[in-house]
């Protein structure tokens, strides 16, 4: 599939799709629960199915209608009768690679191409430190095979400067495990808010947490028996950031509906830029509204180590603001679904915009003159919707080629977008 956009701006009400890495974690809890658990408005993405097909796979009773779904645990994973395909969830991939060695038995795990080339050998290296049997394929990435029961509490080491997804696999299982564990981060973590929100669901269950104040140190106390929960998924501010910086950068006004005021979610961080840009902006318990100003923006400097999803959208943000702009703490993006510094640049440019890739930032400058173009967006869910909001402001119409890759994270983004105001045309082929 393909999407058509041309030239416009956004304006209206919209409700904010749920949150894909608070879903992840809810159907992980409720394998570990022990009773039935209850969560409504999942998210619906490819990568939140991902792990709940994982979960029945391992054991649970899944039953779902309309937007609530139920899952029945006895609180210990069993090991699947065939390979849990992850696809492209790297969430998937990295949380139940830890959590499978509860498992009593052999538990294999594989994705796509594109998760293939994500590393995850720290994550074995700390498995193994506490006794777990696991094996990858020769380049140190997926498939994983974990042999289960084999894990014991104790003390490990692993960098926070990796992937968050790391501690957080480690925290769920550990807190499983008979004895007192302590994990110590060799390096200060980054995506700190999406380790919070896992512990927030831990402690939701009823699993004591000890962490310390520079989140170097973590200590559990097991085995915790997870209480069973219901809960409604908040809105997903990842998601709602591409309407948001779409109303910025063409003048338009939208109101957001279910993004939370106090959420722990780290793409909250939008809201500081795009103030600092220029933009109006209110924020409710349950909506933010975001009206975009027919002047230049004004430049900004942001540091992405918590947030690096927010990279694609910034970078287009930034293409409309005067002068230069820096975002901070990209290297990681480079190991993503594709390498997104080198996807944003090759593509972005192709519509006009310069921008200036380093190790670990960019500097990205404003343009007045951006053009329509034929965008590859690699098989990449944010730089397809990142370069759809570009389009917004270019001359001509954009083509996003692979459009229905948007699919990992957002299945309705272009019907969303297309009912703010959009000019948006999907197609089969050019």
């Amino acid at each position: 599939m393909i999407a058509v956009i041309r030239r416009g701006y956004v304006d209206g009400v919209l409700n904010a799709p749920p949150s894909k890495s608070q879903t992840h974690r809810f159907y992980i809890a409720a394998m570990l629960s022990t009773g039935e658990s209850i969560i409504e408005r999942p998210s619906t993405c490819s990568d939140a199915k991902a792990t709940l097909d994982a979960v029945k796979r391992m054991g649970c009773t899944v039953s779902a209608e309309r937007s609530t779904v139920r899952i029945l645990s006895d609180g210990v994973p069993k090991p699947p009768e065939d390979v849990i395909n992850c696809h492209g969830s790297g969430t998937t991939l990295r949380i139940l690679t830890a959590v499978s060695s509860l498992a009593p038995g052999t538990t294999i795990l594989t994705g796509n191409r594109s998760l293939k080339r994500r590393p995850i050998h720290p994550l074995l290296n700390a498995l193994k430190k506490l006794g777990v049997v696991c094996y990858s394929a020769p380049n140190e990435r997926p498939p994983i095979v974990v042999i289960g029961r084999t894990i014991k509490a104790g003390y490990v080491e692993i960098g926070g400067d990796l992937s968050s997804q790391y501690v957080s696999g480690l925290l769920f299982t550990l807190a499983k495990v008979n004895g007192r564990s302590t994990i110590r981060l060799t390096t200060p973590l980054v995506s700190k808010p999406y380790v919070d929100m896992t512990i927030d669901v831990l402690r939701m269950c009823n699993v004591d947490v000890y962490v310390s104040e520079n989140y170097r140190l973590f200590e559990l106390n097991g085995p915790s028996n997870f209480k069973p929960f219901r809960s409604v998924v908040e809105g997903d501010y990842s998601s709602a950031t591409m309407f948001i910086v779409a109303a910025a950068i063409t003048g338009g006004r939208v109101r957001i509906n279910n993004l939370r005021r106090d959420s722990l979610q780290a793409d909250k961080a939008i809201i500081d830029v795009i103030k600092t840009a220029g933009c109006r902006v209110e924020v409710e318990n349950d909506h933010v509204v975001v009206k975009g100003i027919s002047d230049t923006l004004e430049p900004f400097e942001f540091d992405a180590s918590d947030s690096p999803d927010l990279v694609p959208p910034l970078t287009v943000l930034a293409s409309s603001c005067k002068g230069a702009s820096i975002i901070r703490g990209v290297s990681r993006l480079r190991f993503k679904e594709s390498d997104r510094i080198e996807a944003l640049t090759s593509q972005l440019s192709k519509m006009g915009v310069k921008i200036e890739a380093y190790d670990d930032y960019m500097r990205i400058y404003g343009s007045s003159k951006i053009k329509g173009a034929v965008i590859n967006p690699y098989g990449d869910h944010r730089i397809a919707m990142a370069c759809s909001v570009m389009a917004l402001k270019a001359e001509g119409e954009t083509v996003i080629r692979d459009a229905s890759c948007v699919k990992k994270s957002y299945p309705e983004f272009f019907t969303d977008l297309a009912s703010l105001g959009a000019k948006v045309e999907l197609r089969r082929q050019l």
